[in-house]
């Protein structure tokens, strides 16, 4: 969506996220973008035909629905590093888990998380005091230092660009059903993962101020 014009709001969040994105390499604040999308599930009602020299694949147009999954998408650009987690629904609670696994599983030596994700109404601190004891949603929430993309900005969220490679190279098929997703979205993560696939980000707030200046309210 695109943003209304002069919108001090928007420009504010969105330098803030092009200041963290040109930090220099730091591993002992490792920046981790956090993203999540919904995938149908679907299941074959007959035997697919399987591809032939000079003939793809064939899958009948009938289908069964099989509800819908969610997936979270955690991305560390810099390390060339991204998990996925496969889960019923999206609610604070499951995004707090997400976060503890971050903090204590992927960076438990992480003197801080740079953590970079869009506004949506679950993705707060208050999350974590949902789903634990507030000790330990505190400690939890401590290790994290929070961003936010700006409202119709969720392009400067680099784990949506990883959501859509995983899409475009994995998704766009009939997958029967969670655990099969799991799978899937698991052996893609390796790939990725082994081949150490990175992100460039190029777009500067010098280039922001000139070609969206017209986001930029006029003093």
């Amino acid at each position: 969506m695109i943003p209304p014009k002069a919108n001090a709001a928007f420009v504010a969040a969105m330098e803030d996220v092009l200041e963290v994105y040109h930090r220099p390499h730091n591993p002992a604040r490792p920046l981790v973008c956090l993203d999540e999308t919904s995938k149908q599930l679907v299941a074959e009602t007959r035997a697919p035909l399987p591809m032939r020299p000079g003939q793809k694949a064939r899958h009948d147009y009938e289908y069964r629905r099989n509800g819908t999954a969610n997936l979270f998408m955690v991305f560390a650009p810099l390390e060339g590093w991204r998990h996925v987690d496969v889960t019923e629904r999206r609610t604070a609670i499951d995004y707090a888990k997400i976060l503890r696994d971050l903090a204590d599983t992927h960076f438990p030596k992480a003197e801080k998380i740079v953590l970079v994700q869009d506004n949506l109404n679950t993705h707060t601190p208050a999350a974590l005091y949902e789903a634990f004891a507030p000790a330990e949603a505190r400690r939890i929430i401590e290790r994290f230092e929070w961003h936010y993309t700006p409202k119709h900005g969720s392009w400067l969220n680099l784990a949506e660009s990883e959501l859509a490679v995983l899409s475009s190279q994995c998704l766009q098929r009939r997958i029967p059903d969670a655990e099969a997703l799991a799978i899937e979205a698991a052996a893609w993560v390796a790939r990725r993962n082994t081949h150490n696939a990175r992100a460039n980000w190029r777009f500067t707030t010098a280039n922001a101020r000139v070609k969206l200046k017209n986001l930029y309210p006029s003093l």
